[in-house]
């Protein structure tokens, strides 16, 4: 393609892909290959000391990889990005590539609950802390920062609630404390949101979700917004001092706005090594070609859904931006002008016992521990997902006893709708 701009729709298909040079096969290949062959001793000196771009090996690099990396980063708004095995190694990756032991990061508490787990107990054994502050409120971001922040992580639309959060407001924040804003952007995708577009310097995806689309394959992704200067106060040795693994080169001076996702490359992965596998990839690739006709379908048929909800009488409330009543409505508008997404919550009036019946009676909804499929979803939080957390970290996170998460598929609105009647009567 031309450098010349195009609509999402056309990136989302084209984007960093090509016809393969060496057989003419217009879809991206699998290269299922572990290394690849150097040009002669120069070349294979030149790749490993970073004085040229190429494949070395797959752990680090893959073209069916890079294919996807482009893809995200063009469709994200970002310079460059970096694929890796799961969203959950695409936040390690992130931190690795900030954080010193002792420093922390400021977190929004309305998260994922892996997340939750993986901030509160395995980045203690970095020696990276998280310090909570509330998605609801922007100034509370401000009031728990200290001279060891490093970075503040947030979710464009918050899982489990479906809240939508305030990115621009936080981003304010985070450049007046002079650290990078995280944004998970999974459960919007970009075709809902664009975080970069709103202050944030840095995207996190699970590829595993809405992106890949159809629950067959895991991945994650790193998108490097090229915006955020790592000089900054001297909080980024990894990226503006001299690095010992290549010379002494330092990755800011040398790689410019695309420096992060280089250094996540070169040092993350290299030593940690949460690859993603060739054919994880090429699913996920396949899967993107259809992301905004599908994101629009989850969207439209989720309203519909919630709408539904609303009007009966065994539930209490229902947790969706799209409804013109909810008060997450007007930043939905804001940031999601496509639609609030496909995950949400309703609360039923039995409370935990109720939750748990109407979740063991579906029978076209599929009860498993995923959002982002084509199909349509349903899990109890509480008893699952978020099962690790305190009575008090649940109600903060969203997931109440009583709370049922649906991810709504793209099937006939019609059909899900009478799932939930069924499982809910009997």
């Amino acid at each position: 393609m031309s450098d010349q701009e195009h609509g999402f729709d056309t990136l989302a298909i084209h984007a960093g892909a090509a016809p393969d040079p060496a057989t003419g096969a217009r879809a991206t290949p699998i290269y299922q290959t572990t290394s690849f062959v150097f040009e002669d001793t120069q070349h294979a000196a030149d790749l490993f000391a970073l004085r040229a771009f190429g494949n070395i090996y797959t752990r680090i690099m893959n073209p069916t990889q890079a294919v996807l990396e482009s893809k995200v980063a063009a469709l994200e708004g970002g310079t460059a990005a970096l694929a890796v095995s799961s969203g959950h190694a695409a936040q390690l990756l992130v931190f690795h590539g900030l954080m010193q032991p002792g420093d922390e990061f400021v977190a929004a508490r309305q998260l994922y609950g892996g997340s939750i787990n993986q901030f509160n107990q395995s980045f203690k054994a970095f020696g990276w802390n998280v310090v909570w502050a509330d998605a609801e409120d922007p100034a509370s971001f401000e009031k728990a920062l200290s001279e060891k922040t490093k970075a503040i992580f947030i979710e464009s639309i918050a899982n489990p609630g479906g809240r939508i959060t305030d990115i621009a407001a936080i981003a304010k924040v985070a450049q007046k404390a002079g650290v990078p804003l995280i944004v998970d952007n999974t459960l919007a995708t970009p075709y809902l949101c664009k975080p970069l577009d709103h202050g944030a310097n840095i995207v996190v995806h699970s590829l595993t979700k809405f992106m890949g689309g159809h629950g067959n394959s895991m991945g994650g992704v790193v998108v490097d917004g090229g915006n955020f200067d790592w000089t900054t106060g001297d909080k980024y040795p990894l990226l503006s001092e001299p690095n010992p693994s290549y010379n002494g080169m330092i990755l800011y001076e040398t790689f410019g706005n695309i420096a992060f996702a280089i250094a996540l490359r070169v040092l993350g992965l290299r030593d940690l090594g949460p690859a993603i596998s060739p054919t994880n990839a090429f699913n996920i690739l396949t899967g993107m070609e259809t992301l905004s006709l599908r994101m629009q379908r989850h969207c439209d048929n989720a309203l519909k859904v919630a709408q539904w909800l609303k009007e009966q009488d065994t539930v209490w409330w229902v947790n969706y931006a799209g409804l013109k009543d909810d008060k997450h409505h007007d930043l939905a508008k804001k940031y999601c002008p496509n639609g609030a997404g496909a995950v949400f919550t309703f609360g039923l009036k039995g409370g935990y016992e109720m939750g748990v019946k109407v979740v063991s009676n579906v029978r076209l909804l599929s009860h498993l521990a995923n959002v982002g499929d084509t199909r349509s979803l349903i899990i109890h939080p509480a008893s699952t997902t978020h099962s690790q957390l305190s009575p008090k970290q649940l109600e903060l996170a969203g997931a109440t006893p009583d709370v049922v998460r649906l991810s709504i598929g793209i099937e006939d609105a019609n059909d899900i709708i009478a799932d939930l009647d069924q499982a809910m009567s009997a």
